[in-house]
């Protein structure tokens, strides 16, 4: 019966046949009531030398015949039911959203309100972003005063993780150039065939730098059917700011200016929300927010094959047969 064990049987082609099995009942109490009933005979001369002895194991395991002919009797009704098993597969069709994260890399970004400092914790929470969107592609936009792709979109998030970790300030101009941030990370997505476009933009200041606008910005996303999640960095009033003087650079305490108004304007424009991140679990709960407001959407269609299973059950009804046979004929043949 091992060989039946590692059967896998998921359903039956025709179940009905087992019905058939409440029928060996009857036949099992017909079998008892009759071996109940048959007292078979041998004339001898005397019993006297058989007095004091039992049933012998050879007068007992003779219903071994019965006990495999209704094994062999069920073993043919499952046949008749066809057994199957089923091999499930799922063929996933993915409806990906497409983002493009504009990350502020102006020198103010180094502020210590949060830890270490502001673009390491912005970085940290974008890994951790991209790591739980498996399914989207993604880009990277930086911008300080000018604004540069570090990553267009791609859905190799290894490659995308490793630029987003070489980020840093000073490789381009200072300022805070958010119209020219937020254009460049547009014009990345403008081609975009994706379902959902989404721009996650990132800053801890006033626009100060660049030739676009920042509200026509918002209005051209909107006219290609980005959604802008903007998010101002920084805690309220003063933080330690990065300073150059004669003896390197000191951190003195400034006050913490990032406008609101217009970070709220452009996510209104386009459809999307403004956050104000003051810590880096605030920041991390903010982007978890974002996660659950742009989730990818997954259509699963379920297949399967259905194959069927009774071939060995007719080997063992076949080989209990043979030992059926065999059995009556040698080891438990009548006399005549």
């Amino acid at each position: 019966m091992t060989m039946l064990a590692m059967i896998k049987i998921d359903s039956f082609a025709n179940p009905g046949f087992l019905w058939l099995l409440l029928l060996l009942l009857p036949l099992i109490a017909w079998y008892v009531l009759r071996y109940k009933r048959y007292n078979p005979s041998l004339r001898i001369y005397s019993t006297k030398p058989f007095k004091g002895l039992g049933k012998g194991f050879r007068v007992w395991s003779r219903h071994i015949l019965f006990v495999i002919r209704v094994l062999v009797l069920i073993l043919l009704i499952i046949i008749l039911a066809r057994p199957q098993s089923r091999d499930v597969w799922n063929d996933v069709s993915v409806k990906g959203i497409d983002i493009i994260m504009d990350v502020d890399v102006s020198s103010s970004m180094l502020a210590r309100d949060f830890k270490p400092n502001r673009l390491e914790a912005a970085k940290d929470v974008a890994i951790q972003f991209v790591n739980d969107r498996p399914n989207d592609r993604m880009g990277l936009v930086i911008f300080a005063g000018e604004a540069f792709t570090q990553c267009p979109l791609t859905a190799d998030h290894a490659a995308l993780i490793n630029l987003i970790k070489d980020v840093r300030t000073g490789v381009l101009e200072d300022g805070t150039a958010i119209g020219e941030g937020l254009a460049t990370a547009v014009n990345r997505l403008k081609d975009s065939k994706a379902k959902s476009k989404v721009i996650i933009l990132l800053t801890d200041g006033v626009n100060n730098s660049g030739s676009v606008d920042p509200l026509t910005a918002a209005e051209i996303a909107k006219t290609f059917g980005i959604r802008v999640y903007t998010i101002g960095v920084g805690t309220y009033g003063e933080a330690p700011y990065p300073v150059q003087t004669p003896f390197g650079i000191q951190y003195q305490p400034m006050k913490v200016e990032i406008d609101e108004g217009l970070l709220q304007q452009i996510a209104q424009i386009t459809g999307g929300e403004y956050f104000r991140a003051t810590s880096n679990s605030k920041l991390e709960d903010i982007y978890k927010q974002i996660d659950k407001l742009e989730k990818t959407k997954i259509k699963v269609k379920e297949m399967s094959k259905k194959t069927d299973e009774y071939l060995w059950f007719g080997v063992l009804a076949l080989i209990l047969i043979v030992l059926e046979a065999v059995l009556r004929y040698t080891y438990y043949k009548n006399i005549p």
